[in-house]
C-alpha cells in the first residue's frame, strides 16, 4: 500500500515534493516578471504588425483553451526590446489584474516566435530540468488552483495579483515519470477534443459555403423572416430557481449563464441575442431553459430552418441595433430581415446535406463534453496521486 503525507496543499505520495513557482522557475534572470508599466505598452503605440501584445482575451478560464492565437495588437520590435517582456514558446501567462485565474501557455504550434506581454499580465518561465511546462500548465490552470488565485486577490477595487503572489503559489512535483505519464493522459484527451471542435468547425463551413453557393441575395424567392417562423423571447429564471450544478442548462445572450432543474423548451430552434450580446446565432435541440434575454426563431416549416440559420448568422445585427445604453433587437426588427431560400428543390437537397451535417456535430459535440467531463474528473486526482498512472 502507498504511503501519503499531508502538505499545504492536500495529501500526495510520500515520494512526492512540493515546491514554490519561485523553486522551479528558470535559473536565468527574469523568468517570472511582471508586465511593463500602462503608459510604456498603451494604445500611441500600436502599428499594424509587428510583436504581438498578449493581452487577457488571449487567456482563458477554461482549462481546454491553452492559449487564443489571435485578436492581437501590435508593437514594433524597436518599442517590444524597450520593453523587454519576452514571452516565447512553453512560457506561462497570467493575468494579474481584472479577470485574475485566466492562464494560458504558448504552445509549439503557435503563430508567431515571440510575443511581449501587457501591463496586466504575468509571465513564468520554468526549469524544464525540474519541471515540464506542460504539467505547470494544467496544475495552476486547475480549478483548485484557480480558487487558490483568486483568494490571493490584493487588489481593493479591481481584482489583483502580483510578482510575490505568483512567486509563492505550491505546486506538487512526482517522479519524472509520473509527471510525463501525466501530461501525456491529459494532453491525449485535449487532443481529442481539439480534433472534434475542429471537425464541426469543417463540417459547418462546408453547409455554410454550399449556403452562399445556393441562396444568394437578388433570387426571386424571398419572404420576410416573420413570414416564415415564429418569433418569441425566453423567459427569465428567479434566483432561487438556478441550480449550481442543475440538470439543464440556462441559455443566455452569449452562451451558458448557469443550470437549474428545469426546461422550457425540447424543440430545435434558432436562437440569438436580444439585449447586451448581438449577433451570437445558435441553434438548440436539447432540453435547455432559453433565459428572456434571448430570441427564439422557430421556423413553420422544416425546409426553411437552415436557410433562416445561415442569413441570421451572416446577418450584421448593427443594422437592427435598436438599443441606446445596450444593445437592443425586437422581435418586430427581426421579422422584417430579408430569407432568399432559391429554388424548392435546392431547399430541399439542402434541408437533407445540413441535417446530416449537423447531426455529425451533434454526435462530436455530445463526445467533447464526455472528454471534458474524463479530463476534469482525473486532473484532480491526478495532481494529487489518488490516480496513478507511471506503472
Amino acid at each position: 500500500m502507498r504511503e501519503f503525507k499531508e502538505t499545504p496543499i492536500g495529501s500526495i505520495p510520500s515520494e512526492w515534493d512540493v515546491k514554490t513557482l519561485d523553486e522551479i522557475k528558470c535559473p536565468e534572470k527574469k523568468s517570472i516578471i511582471s508586465g511593463p508599466f500602462g503608459s510604456s505598452i498603451s494604445a500611441k503605440y500600436f502599428t499594424n504588425s509587428g510583436i504581438p501584445v498578449i493581452r487577457g482575451n488571449n487567456l482563458s478560464l477554461d482549462l481546454g483553451t491553452r492559449f487564443k492565437d489571435d485578436g492581437f495588437v501590435f508593437i514594433s520590435e524597436e518599442k517590444a526590446n524597450e520593453l523587454g517582456t519576452w514571452a516565447v514558446e512553453e512560457d506561462i501567462i497570467f493575468t494579474a489584474v481584472g479577470t485574475i485565474g485566466q492562464i494560458g501557455i504558448i504552445e509549439r504550434n503557435t503563430k508567431y516566435k515571440k510575443y511581449i506581454i501587457s501591463n496586466k499580465q504575468l509571465r513564468l518561465r520554468v526549469d524544464k530540468s525540474l519541471i515540464e511546462p506542460l504539467f505547470a500548465y494544467y496544475w495552476l490552470a486547475s480549478p483548485q488552483m484557480v480558487e487558490t488565485i483568486e483568494q490571493r486577490n490584493t487588489g481593493s477595487s479591481v481584482p489583483l495579483i502580483n510578482l510575490s503572489v505568483l512567486k509563492s503559489l505550491l505546486i506538487p512535483i512526482p517522479t519524472k515519470s509520473e509527471r510525463e505519464h501525466i501530461v501525456e493522459v491529459l494532453s491525449s484527451l485535449d487532443d481529442k477534443i481539439d480534433l472534434l471542435h475542429r471537425q464541426n468547425k469543417t463540417l459547418a463551413q462546408l453547409a455554410e459555403t454550399l449556403f452562399r453557393h445556393w441562396f444568394v441575395e437578388g433570387n426571386e424567392n424571398v419572404k420576410l423572416l416573420g413570414d416564415l417562423a415564429k418569433i418569441s423571447t425566453g423567459k427569465g429564471l428567479k434566483r432561487d430557481e438556478f441550480v449550481e450544478k442543475g440538470i439543464y442548462p440556462v441559455l443566455g445572450a452569449n452562451g451558458e449563464i448557469g443550470r437549474t432543474d428545469k426546461f422550457l423548451t425540447n424543440e430545435r430552434l434558432i436562437i440569438t441575442g436580444r439585449v447586451g450580446t448581438l449577433g451570437e446565432v445558435k441553434i438548440t435541440d436539447d432540453k435547455v431553459w432559453i433565459s428572456d434575454n434571448v430570441l427564439i426563431i422557430n421556423p413553420s416549416e422544416d425546409k426553411f430552418f437552415y436557410p433562416i440559420y445561415f442569413t441570421l448568422k451572416k446577418f450584421d445585427f448593427e443594422n437592427i441595433n435598436a438599443g441606446s445604453t445596450q444593445p437592443l433587437v425586437t422581435q418586430t426588427d427581426l421579422k422584417n430581415i430579408d430569407i432568399y431560400f432559391g429554388e424548392i428543390e435546392k431547399l430541399k437537397e439542402f434541408q437533407v446535406f445540413c441535417k446530416d451535417q449537423f447531426q455529425k456535430i451533434k454526435s462530436n459535440t455530445q463526445q467533447i463534453r464526455t472528454l471534458t467531463q474524463l479530463r476534469d474528473t482525473l486532473l484532480p486526482k491526478l495532481m494529487s496521486g489518488e490516480v496513478r498512472v507511471a506503472h
